[in-house]
Order: C-alpha cells, then structure tokens, then sequence
C-alpha cells in the first residue's frame, strides 16, 4: 500500500473542499480499501464521510423512495418501506457479498464500487482501465465471468453490483451534490459503458459527491423480485442476474421493468423484453418468448457463451416468479 493522508469531514462543504482538491471518498471502505491493498487504486488523500448526514430513507412526496448515500446495505434491505415498496431492492442486497460486508458497506460506495475482472486487480496484466492502452488481457484470457453486453474491444468486465442491477430496472435517479451545486443523473447515465474509454466509469464531475439514490413511483400494485445466478449459494458474484418489478392490472401486464446483471459492463435494462411484455397476459408462453430479447445485442467471447443461453433462462424464472405463474 503506497502511504497516503487521510480526513475526517463532518459537513458536506468540508467534503466538497477536500474533493475539489483531489480527495478520494471513503465511507465503509469495503472496495477501496482493497484495491488499495493491492496498488490498483492509489489515492493520495482519502477522505472520510462516515459522519455526513446522509443515512435517511424516505418515501417522497409521489409515493417512490430515496435511499440516503450512507445508508449500510443491511440497513437498507431490512427498511419496512424498502420491503414493502420494493423488495426487488431488499432481495437484491441480502444476495449481495457476507453479512459482515453488508453492515458496513454503503449504498453510495456499492454503486461506485469497480470491476471484479481478475486481470484488472493483477497490477502486471494488461488493462485498460487500470492502464488506458495498455490493451486488454480478459479478451484473450480466461473469460468466463466477463460482459456479453455492452462491451468493447478496448473492455470487456462487468460490473459487480446486484443492488445496481435493481435501480437501473426501477429507473432510479443519483442525487449529487458538487461545487457547482445539485443535480441528478438518471441511473442508466451515471454508470458509463467503456467505449474506448473504460477508466471513465461513472458520470461523476471532479469533487461530487453521491447524496442520495431516488427511485420513482411506480403504479400500483407492483410485484417485484430479484434472481441470482451464481456457482456458489455464498459471497459469490452473478453469472447472470434478473430485477423485475411488474404492474398487472385486469389480467393484463400494463408496466414492466427488467433489468440483467453478472452479463454486462454496466446494469443492463432490458427494453426490448419490456415491450414484448406491455400490454399482455401472463402465460408460461410469454415469458419465454419475452426473455429471448434478453440477449439482443450480445458479444460472447470464447469461455462465457453459456451465458447467452443462461441470461434467457434466468430473465424466463424471473417473470414467472414475478408474474405468479410458476
């Protein structure tokens, strides 16, 4: 670990200062930390936003939420509110990594937080988003666990978030808080695909700083689930994931929204499944039909082919489930 300076802020202009300047956030510091560990990431100045008063979770005003930045991940899968309104975000985060990470890590630092491509955290293997040219050692490496969607030739790992996968489906929005102000970012922005630029990951400007994660209202009533594919039941990362939150009213599906995680560089929404599914019955039929959409698009490379086949099931049992017809 190289040597770094380290701070404690208690109000957001403190932060703001520290940011502007170059610091580094850190809250429960359950991904940088490691990275540090290991010289992938070497931030000079870390600084410590554990105190800022970022730990609420509200409904809003139109009925939809907002999870505050610093809320812990087990806190927020345990919320009432969280459950009752979304479980697809409860379920989403108590299938994400141990307990022990859960009660510390934040919801702010888990959408931050960087690839799991092993060629990425080895500080000798080619990468270009560790190194910007160097070239990419996953494309012609050991690539079972890499994207189908969204990739490049410049990258192709996938992001790691399970609670992610869930707000793209819900088609949340991220509160920031910079020196120029407040704004929002829809969460299909805020994550960035590589192109030919992979260090660039997320729509953050120079010191902002992530406040709050709002997702909207949706119509009621609204099932919703999350499913996990993975090689083991424990801390492990998806093969292929599914959230998808349903609104069925008169035997009909009048909203859906879907979204896959463990195939893609980014959360990946699921539109074209979607629109296979507004407007229809529910039937054992048309769950297949719609996840065949799934994969539109998809780039597999020579070790995770099966996951073309796998995120089709994986969508299929999850509007089943979702859709009360397994």
């Amino acid at each position: 670990m190289h040597p770094f300076a380290y701070t404690r802020v208690s109000d957001t202009r403190d932060a703001l200062n520290a940011g502007r300047h170059g610091g580094r956030y850190i809250a429960g510091g359950t991904t940088l930390v490691d990275l540090m560990r290991e010289t992938v990431e070497r931030p000079g100045t870390l600084v410590d936003i554990s105190a800022l008063p970022l730990r609420e979770v509200t409904v809003t005003e139109r009925g939809g939420l907002r999870i505050g930045a610093l809320v812990r991940m087990a806190e927020a899968a345990a919320h009432p509110k969280v459950r009752a309104l979304y479980p697809v975000i409860s379920q989403a985060l108590e299938l994400s990594a141990s307990a022990q990470l859960r009660n510390m890590a934040t919801i702010g630092g888990n959408i931050m937080q960087r690839t799991r491509c092993t060629y990425f955290r080895d500080v000798t293997a080619d990468c270009n988003k560790r190194e910007p040219g160097s070239g990419c050692a996953a494309r012609e490496g050991f690539n079972r666990s890499h994207a189908i969607l969204g990739t490049s030739d410049s990258c192709v790992a996938t992001h790691p978030s399970d609670v992610a996968v869930a707000f793209a489906a819900l088609e949340a929005r991220v509160h920031l808080l910079g020196p120029d102000g407040e704004r929002q970012v829809p969460f299909a922005g805020f994550l960035l695909r590589p192109g030919s630029t992979p260090q660039h990951e997320q729509a953050l400007r120079r010191g902002e700083l992530i406040t709050a994660v709002e997702i909207p209202a949706h119509p009621r009533p609204l099932k919703s689930g999350y499913l996990k594919v993975r090689d083991r039941q424990s801390y492990e990362f998806a093969l292929t994931s599914a959230a998808v939150a349903l609104h069925i009213r008169g035997g009909l599906i009048r909203e859906a929204k879907v979204a896959a995680g463990g195939v893609g560089t980014v959360p990946w929404k699921l539109p074209a499944v979607e629109r296979h599914l507004i407007g229809e019955r529910p039937s054992e039929s048309l769950w297949a039909e719609a996840a065949e959409q799934a994969t539109e698009g998809a780039r597999p490379l020579q070790h995770n082919r099966f996951k073309v086949e796998l995120l089709q099931r994986t969508v299929a049992r999850q509007l089943r489930i979702v859709g009360g017809t397994k």
